[in-house]
């Protein structure tokens, strides 16, 4: 299917819940409200003419000017002869969540797809966006009790954790600076 019929399919089953298709360029999508990520989820995965089998990855990123968060979800439909031969992949679409920094919070889709249980603790470590019924929801990459999300554009760098000193060769204390 095309990005074009896929958005017209989720647009007829969910109406509203669409905010958004953007369909020119490279990387096409549509925007899900985030209380109907769930549902939509399930039907993109289940849905005998979608069969979006593989989620390849979360990506999060932070619309700083907008005061907003967002998921990135890119997915593909797989398909094999038998269990020893992958064929390829029939289509692939892409879906974005779209939520406030101040109560960044989405439904999680690991239960759908077991690749989402990493990449939703590795957006949820670094960028700060709560997972709700995420079966294991805690830090990743940072250490438990590190405060604060480093990939946030507004996030302040520490000048020390633990008495180990954050600054770099050069003396500064943040790599933007």
């Amino acid at each position: 299917m095309t990005p074009e019929e896929i958005s017209e399919l989720l647009r007829r089953e969910f109406g509203d819940a669409i905010e958004d298709t953007v369909l020119e360029g490279s990387h096409p999508y549509v925007v899900v409200a985030a209380g109907k990520w769930f549902e939509v989820a399930r039907f993109l995965r289940d849905d005998p003419g979608l069969k979006f089998n593989l989620l390849n990855s979360i990506s999060s990123i932070d619309l700083l000017a907008e005061k907003k968060l967002a998921c990135i979800y890119d997915m593909c439909s797989l398909v094999a002869r038998d269990v020893t031969q992958l064929v390829g992949w029939t289509h692939s679409f892409t879906v974005r969540v779209v939520v406030d920094r101040d109560d960044p919070k989405i439904p999680s889709v690991a239960s759908l797809w077991a690749t989402a249980d990493w990449h939703e603790r590795e957006a949820y470590d670094l960028m700060g966006i709560v997972f709700e019924n995420h079966p294991d929801l805690r830090r990743i990459l940072c250490p438990e009790d590190w405060v604060g999300h480093p990939l946030r554009k507004d996030y302040k760098y520490p000048v020390e954790y633990h008495g180990i000193p954050a600054t770099t060769e050069h003396g500064l204390n943040s790599p933007r600076h």
